[in-house]
C-alpha cells in the first residue's frame, strides 16, 4: 500500500469478513485496494455496497459492459474521485479494447468517437452528478430515443452508485492505485 497522508488513515488490517475480497484483489491488482482499507471499518456497508454493483454489473445488465465503464469513468471525473479515475479508466480500456475514448471522455462534447446512445448517456451522467441534478427536456427526450425505461433507471442507479463511491473516495482523499495510466489509458504493467 502507497503511503498516504489521508485525514482519516485508512485500515492496516482487513476484517476477517473482507479477506475473501482482499485475496480476489490481490490476485487481480496484485495489492487490496485502497478504498477497501477505508470501507472497511464497516464491513456490512462494505458488501452492501459490493452487492450493489455487482447487480449493476451484472451479465444480464441491461446497459453495455463498455456504456457501463463510459458511465462510470464520467461520473468519477466529475467527482474528482482519484482512485476511481484509475480504476475505472482501466475497466473502460479493457472492455472497449482501445484506449481511445478513455483519453476523449473527459471532453466527450467535442470527441467523434461516442455513438449518440453514448453521447445521450454521458449527458444524462453530467446532468445527474451535477449538484443539485439537472436533467433537462432535452436530455430527457434524447435519452428516451435510446433507451427503454427500464434502461434508464437501471442507468440512473448506475450514476447514482458512481456519485456515492466517487464522493466517498473524494471525500477521505483516498488516494489513486497506479491501476491505469489515465492519460494513456493503458495498464500499468
Amino acid at each position: 500500500m502507497k503511503e498516504t497522508t489521508a485525514w482519516v488513515s485508512p485500515i492496516n488490517n482487513i476484517p476477517a469478513s473482507l479477506k475473501p475480497i482482499a485475496a480476489v484483489q490481490k490476485k487481480h491488482f496484485g495489492a487490496v485496494l485502497n478504498p477497501t482499507r477505508w470501507w472497511g471499518r464497516m464491513p456490512r456497508l462494505f458488501w452492501l455496497v459490493a452487492l450493489f454493483v455487482g447487480f449493476l454489473e451484472r451479465r444480464s445488465a441491461r446497459l453495455s459492459p463498455v456504456l457501463r465503464s463510459l458511465l462510470m469513468t464520467r461520473v468519477s471525473q466529475l467527482c474528482h474521485c482519484a482512485f476511481c479515475i484509475d480504476a475505472n479508466s482501466l475497466r473502460l480500456a479493457e472492455r472497449a479494447g482501445a484506449r481511445d475514448k478513455v483519453q476523449a471522455v473527459s471532453d466527450w462534447h467535442a470527441s467523434a468517437l461516442f455513438s449518440e446512445e453514448e453521447r445521450a448517456a454521458l449527458a444524462y451522467a453530467d446532468a445527474v452528478t451535477a449538484t443539485p441534478p439537472r436533467v433537462d427536456e432535452a436530455t430527457k427526450a434524447d435519452l428516451k430515443r435510446h433507451f427503454t425505461d427500464e434502461a434508464i433507471t437501471e442507468m440512473t442507479a448506475l450514476i447514482a452508485f458512481q456519485n456515492l463511491s466517487a464522493r466517498f473516495n473524494a471525500a477521505l482523499e483516498i488516494p489513486a492505485q497506479g491501476l491505469c495510466d489515465s492519460a494513456k489509458g493503458k495498464p500499468h504493467a
